[in-house]
């Protein structure tokens, strides 16, 4: 497959409006180019696509499964660029440029998102392999298109408008239309073929998604699957630009965006967890103050597990105990519980490794009212490729799977 920075986006424009209406002449019509010059763009593409994208016929053009399947993303590619464009325009008060898409070229774009990435042109350039002056040029020659400023120089850094903050979300959507393009015509040469980006939110269960990434990978060798860990507010920002594909983790009620859309799969509820050797564990009816006795370990404020521990405590009345360390990492707080009698509040499959290695075990339930639910976030309008469905069919199935073949309410309450 192609680098983006080989295609044209006018010559893609070519090749969707001849398949949408069916004939070289109309499209060079709408399109306002000669015949030969929307074929000859038509050739460029598929040329560098290696498939045939239309069938050329007495009565027209006929789209090919390729030509079906590329046009498809080439149209919402499209859309985003256009739909970026009038946003920057509607932005700072400026009338709509018509056909904004086709006044807009890939090349700068990419340049747009590399200066981004790098922060400077010199940095920029080094990463794409251009010229400093092209990606300056290019990057200039954006501004000058929709009549808007876009990277601002702070001190040694460029740093992206608030305009061109908007408009990199709708570029990034482009390009993984486009690429997921590609993954659907190589899947048309090798099955299976394609990739899939999984975000994951640290708190996530440790279980499940790595069952559904080894079934995955077993079915699918030809597949690529990148696991992309971070906070929430990052993975649902790459997934609304369409960095991350799917997001897998706590759902939040009420999503803070109205673009993306959320599908539970099971309950999931914290639990109290120290030591293996932890006096509470030796305790037969344990007293729900003893709590206060040992040293706690969770999250800053702010964070959801911090919030289900303080209303833990409140719904016993108590006020919550002064953490001792605040800490959002698993990891962390799994190697500081191994060498005190330290408490924390987590999933029952965060510690599950450590609880059958014996080093770390359950003290008690936290409480069905901070049950919650676990889920998959997809933005609203995305379009999977078909590998990208089976992942998901996939990972469905095992939690399924685990939901009806292990009590998933917990254990009681152990307190006396």
């Amino acid at each position: 497959m192609p680098s983006l920075r080989e295609l044209n986006l006018r010559h893609l424009d070519a090749v969707a409006t001849a398949a949408r209406l069916g004939s070289i002449s109309a499209a060079s019509h709408a399109m306002n180019l000669s015949q030969p010059a929307l074929t000859q763009a038509v050739a460029k593409v598929e040329a560098l696509l290696g498939h045939r994208l239309l069938d050329r016929q007495p009565g027209g053009v006929v789209v090919t499964e390729a030509g079906r399947l590329m046009t498809g993303r080439i149209e919402h590619a499209l859309a985003y660029v256009a739909q970026g464009g009038r946003s920057v325009r509607r932005g700072a008060r400026l009338p709509p440029l018509p056909n904004v898409e086709r006044r807009i070229t890939l090349g700068q774009l990419l340049a747009l998102m590399a200066v981004d990435r790098a922060g400077s042109f010199a940095l920029a350039a080094r990463h794409t392999g251009l010229s400093e002056p092209a990606v300056h040029r290019a990057a200039r020659d954006l501004e000058q298109v929709l009549e808007v400023p876009l990277l601002a120089r702070q001190g040694r850094t460029v740093q992206p408008t608030a305009a061109a903050a908007r408009l990199l979300r709708f570029a990034r959507l482009a390009q993984a239309e486009l690429e997921s393009g590609f993954d659907e015509l190589a899947a048309l040469h090798s099955e299976g073929a394609g990739r899939i980006t999984v975000g994951v939110m640290p708190l996530a269960r440790a279980i499940l998604l790595p069952q559904a990434l080894a079934r995955f990978a077993g079915a699918y060798p030809a597949a690529s699957v990148n696991v992309v860990e971070g906070p929430y507010i990052e993975v649902l920002a790459a997934l609304r630009e369409g960095v991350i594909d799917v997001v897998v983790g706590a759902m939040r009620e009420p999503l803070p965006v109205a673009d993306v859309v959320q599908e539970p799969l099971f309950n999931d509820d914290p639990v109290i967890v120290g030591r293996k050797g932890h006096p509470l564990l030796g305790e037969p009816g344990l007293v729900f103050q003893r709590l206060l006795d040992f040293p706690w370990v969770i999250a800053a404020p702010g964070a959801p597990v911090r919030r289900r521990w303080e209303q833990m405590f409140q719904e016993q009345a108590l006020e919550p105990p002064r953490p001792r360390i605040e800490c959002g990492s698993v990891m962390v707080v799994r190697g500081l519980m191994l060498e005190d009698d330290w408490l924390t509040l987590m999933s029952r499959d965060q510690f599950l490794l450590e609880d059958r290695a014996g080093l770390l075990g359950e003290i008690a339930g936290a409480g069905s009212s901070l049950r919650r639910q676990i889920g998959m976030t997809t933005r609203q309008d995305w379009r999977p490729t078909q590998l990208q469905h089976e992942f998901l069919s996939i990972f469905r199935s095992t939690c399924a799977e685990w939901t009806s073949g292990k009590a998933m309410d917990g254990q009681p309450f152990r307190y006396a």
